[in-house]
């Protein structure tokens, strides 16, 4: 079966055990990722790339997934998704207020996560578990709740000085987890760090939740496939974690990176 479309990243749900399950959109299809695990598959990349805010095709993609224009003007791509600290959408300054009032001036946790090593990062409330899924985190605690982005960014760049802000792939998709981390006793600590202004965003949602991802092997020394330089992988899929598709012969492929490429898959 060969499906073709242009994609998005992976959605991704976890049961009520953690056990994490993909879907992935190809055109008008939806395909179940775990039930190709074990199979050999072919991904091509045909040559085309879509940006995933205005549609219009694009020689090159930027910023995973815009084209130029978008990269500079579109809401998804406001430097506040990436710096949650720089959002000014709380003083009425955005690209797009409409857009900024659903994602920015809503409810926003910092959380600290195990992706190998510990992090701190921050979503919105509505983006738990899915944001934790996508880092590839084997577990991850609430640790703040905020009315808006740009507070959930201050508590993350402060308590970024003691704690990374950032995931190793490499270490996430090996699995190479540091199984000493206590996201309890580390949320403890985290919380004591913050100044008597950020303390009172700390939540009472203790709630420690852990993952398992769909992953027979993982790679050893995984090398990252660059679907611009080879358009074409081929391999026995060996598992899913965060938004990487594991291959034999250690290699991995990052669907998100390559968000609005025409693929197909083939099974």
């Amino acid at each position: 079966m060969t499906y073709t479309g242009n994609i998005q990243k992976m959605g991704a749900l976890a049961d009520e055990q953690g056990r994490v399950h993909y879907t992935l959109q190809m055109g008008g299809d939806e395909l179940d990722m775990n039930a190709l695990m074990g199979k050999e598959l072919e991904i091509s990349f045909l040559g085309e790339i879509y940006c995933r805010s205005c549609g219009k095709r694009t020689p090159k993609s930027y910023a995973q997934g815009f084209c130029f224009q978008c990269m500079q003007t579109a809401p998804e791509a406001e430097e506040c998704v990436l710096r949650p600290a720089l959002c000014k959408a709380h003083l009425g300054v955005a690209r797009d207020m409409d857009y900024a009032r659903q994602h920015c001036l809503q409810s926003h946790y910092v959380y600290l996560a195990n992706t190998g090593e510990l992090k701190v990062g921050v979503t919105r409330a509505s983006q738990i578990p899915t944001r934790w899924i996508d880092q590839g985190a084997v577990a991850a605690v609430p640790l703040c709740i905020t009315p808006n982005r740009h507070i959930a960014g201050l508590i993350e760049q402060q308590l970024s000085a003691h704690i990374s802000d950032k995931t190793s792939w490499k270490k996430m998709v090996s699995n190479s987890i540091n199984g000493d981390i206590d996201l309890m006793e580390e949320r403890d600590r985290a919380a004591a760090l913050l100044t008597p202004g950020m303390r009172r965003f700390v939540c009472s949602d203790v709630a420690l939740r852990h993952f398992i991802y769909p992953v027979a092997a993982y790679p050893a020394a995984p090398v990252n496939h660059n679907l611009d330089k080879q358009a074409r992988l081929s391999g026995k899929l060996l598992g899913i974690k965060g938004q990487y598709l594991l291959f034999d012969g250690d290699r991995v492929l990052n669907l998100r990176r390559f968000t609005g490429y025409r693929l197909s898959i083939s099974d």
